[in-house]
């Protein structure tokens, strides 16, 4: 929990303090990849981390993965410039991505099946109380002492998270392969390259330069041509970074596309309500936070609880149920009163984690329930990852959308030179007497539309997140039996051979009965 911490709170804790960032080492132009550097990173590291543990195991990756962490927030303390802080974020993503993918993957390892929704829900916390404590951390600092120890304050925790690590993690013994393992280099580097340029055309399209325009198409061009030479060797590799049995194994494939999806309508809360509730309700930055914040509280108990509903009906329908609710909640987002209350989209967040709860927790257990050791750091990796580009995905898709109706509003509206992007309105709306009292209703309510759509697109999300499961998943995942339940079944077969009368076991055959 203390090496998810490093990565969950260095998410919220910097953004409090990009102000007093700028203001010392300039840059504002390309202050957005402290951020888009180190997500990019971060995600396109994440198969060859999951590949690596699987080969090598996972202690050595998260020791490795949590020394790079902390080598490269110790570097963005001593950043001398916006460039050399960039750099230093994306060395620290290159941590990161082991930190996601490992930590999630030993969960799996250390706790049978009963036992891994409680414990999933304690690493959810994790990244909820991160949400709420990040920036009230990030905003202290910056604010009272420096903002190098927004950085600095990693070095700490991850040093005891380092030591119990290393003195109290003891993964099970492994039969040694016959031959030595091969890393596949140069499926590595082709993913890292895909991944990388795919990544920048999404975060920065739109942004930095236009869709259409020579930076995008060529970034796009590349990046599919890349994927194509990254099929190509790892059709060839002995040990490709992404196998092929990831996608020709439905379970798997309907799961990563699931998620997916739900990375692709997880855009929606996280990105635009924080902008809807500061111009629309009227909010300032502390209560626009806590409007998306009460979403991390439902999260992490509906997922403690999931396990007593696939328990019965399994997991496909338990995720089925999640985000069939998630989808009527989200479709309930453009039915709120302009400009009403703020605890209505509260109420709307609250209802919309606890049913994205309920679905990915158990998507995430089942999936890793199907899958030996030696293949899970591979499946975990792939499905984060899927999850990862989903939202990168979804932040250009809606951002694309919002702007569009905006823009489409704008076009009558009653004073002239109003600003028809979404980042430049919602600065706009922060200076009360800029504008008329009519211009800025008009402005409020352009944005209040360009909001209900996204919420309208988050929904289709939703509606493809339950397609692949309805089509691909199968009706009962094919999950392997624990060692730990395999001992006890042995055990009980002994037990009734030596004393029929004593009863029988209900199975005998490894398996599972869970599906």
């Amino acid at each position: 929990m203390l090496g998810m911490a490093l990565a969950a709170i260095d998410g919220t804790i910097v953004s409090t303090a990009v102000p007093q960032i700028v203001g010392d080492l300039g840059g504002f132009t390309v202050f957005s990849w402290l951020f888009s550097g180190y997500l990019l990173a971060v995600t396109v590291t994440l198969p060859l981390y999951g590949k690596l543990s699987d080969t090598f195991g996972r202690k050595p990756v998260l020791i490795a993965g949590i020394i790079l962490f902390l080598v490269g927030s110790l570097l963005c303390a001593a950043a001398w410039n916006m460039a050399a802080l960039i750099a230093f974020r994306i060395v620290q993503g290159l941590g990161g991505g082991a930190l996601q993918g490992t930590v999630q993957t030993i969960a799996a390892d250390l706790y049978p099946l009963k036992e891994r929704p409680r414990i999933q829900a304690k690493l959810s916390t994790v990244w909820a109380t991160s949400a709420v404590a990040g920036p009230v951390v990030g905003g202290l600092l910056a604010g009272y002492a420096d903002w190098r120890w927004i950085f600095l304050i990693n070095l700490p925790v991850g040093a005891i998270a380092l030591w119990l690590i290393v003195r109290h993690l003891h993964e099970p013994s492994r039969p040694r392969p016959a031959a030595r393992p091969r890393v596949d280099w140069a499926g590595a580097l082709a993913v890292f390259a895909t991944g990388s340029l795919l990544l920048t055309a999404l975060v920065q399209g739109g942004v930095a330069w236009p869709w259409l325009s020579a930076p995008s198409l060529g970034l796009f061009g590349a990046s599919a041509v890349l994927a194509a030479l990254t099929v190509v060797i790892e059709r060839r590799a002995a040990e490709p970074i992404i196998p092929g049995w990831v996608w020709r194994r439905r379970t798997i494939a309907s799961v990563n596309l699931a998620l997916g999806a739900m990375g692709l309508l997880m855009v929606a809360p996280t990105v635009f309500l924080p902008t809807y509730a500061q111009s629309v309700l009227g909010l300032g930055p502390i209560a626009a936070g806590f409007v998306l914040s009460v979403m991390t509280l439902s999260w992490p108990v509906s997922a403690a609880l999931s396990d007593r509903v696939y328990n019965r009906i399994g997991f496909r329908l338990t995720a089925i149920t999640g985000m069939s609710a998630a989808l009527l909640i989200l479709l309930a987002f453009p039915l709120l009163p302009y400009p009403g209350e703020p605890w209505q989209p509260a109420l709307i967040m609250l209802l919309l984690g606890a049913a994205l709860g309920l679905f990915q927790l158990p998507l995430i257990v089942g999936v890793q329930s199907t899958v030996g050791w030696s293949e899970r750091g591979t499946t975990t990796a792939s499905v984060l990852f899927c999850r990862q580009v989903g939202q990168s995905v979804g932040a250009a898709l809606f951002g694309a959308v919002a702007n569009g109706v905006l823009a489409a509003r704008l076009l009558d509206a009653p004073a002239p030179g109003l600003p028809d992007d979404l980042d430049a309105v919602a600065r706009t709306l922060e200076d009360p007497g800029a504008l008329s009292a009519v211009a800025t209703d008009y402005l409020r309510r352009a944005v209040d539309a360009a909001v209900d759509h996204v919420y309208l697109g988050a929904a289709g999300a939703a509606a493809l997140a339950l397609l692949a499961l309805i089509t691909l998943a199968p009706r009962r995942f094919p999950v392997l039996a624990d060692p730990a339940e395999a001992t006890d079944t042995a055990r009980a077969a002994d037990t009734t051979q030596a004393a029929p009368t004593a009863g029988a076991t209900d199975r005998q055959d490894g398996r599972s009965p869970l599906r």
